[in-house]
């Protein structure tokens, strides 16, 4: 089970989960650039993540596609706009593809995996939203929550690597 760590946002549009996951990091970064693998936690259940394509460096493009309960599916277009292998990503809905831009966009994040003594990872998401607005929407949308069921289903991914 991972543990908690408090660590605050940088501002009033950003929100912050972090924990120290028991797995290595190079699982941790396994499980956030490996499709086959993201498919299995990326979504908090009972919602599923049937398909994902990622094209993992800077400029490159992804799908992650989110399914509720009841079927329907929700395709959520970005950018990665910085890899650091291993260690950090950084990407974006504001783009669906090389400079094109998306209908809404909504936030950025900065996933930053940090090496917690022998076989735990520090995992930091921050999520940075392009309002205030936005980012209590995405609270009351359960960020917290799912965010965090969704870093327990990483850890349990990445531990059997």
């Amino acid at each position: 089970m991972t543990t908690k760590l408090d660590i605050a946002p940088n501002s009033d549009r950003e929100l912050v989960l972090a924990r120290i996951i028991d797995a290595p990091r190079e699982n941790v970064y396994r499980c956030w650039t490996e499709p086959k693998l993201l498919t299995q936690w990326f979504a908090p259940k009972p919602w599923t993540t049937p398909r994902a394509e990622m094209d993992v460096r800077a400029g490159g493009t992804s799908l992650v596609v989110m399914a509720g309960p009841d079927g329907n599916e929700f395709a959520n277009p970005g950018v990665f706009l910085e890899v650091v292998p291993g260690r950090k990503l950084v990407f974006t809905d504001a783009y669906t593809k090389a400079w094109e831009r998306s209908a809404k966009p909504f936030m950025t994040g900065i996933v930053t995996l940090e090496d917690e003594g022998t076989g735990k990872t520090r995992y930091v998401a921050r999520v940075a939203h392009w309002s205030v607005a936005d980012r209590e929407q995405h609270e009351k949308m359960g960020f917290h929550e799912g965010w965090g069921q969704c870093a327990e289903q990483l850890e349990e991914v990445a531990k059997r690597l």
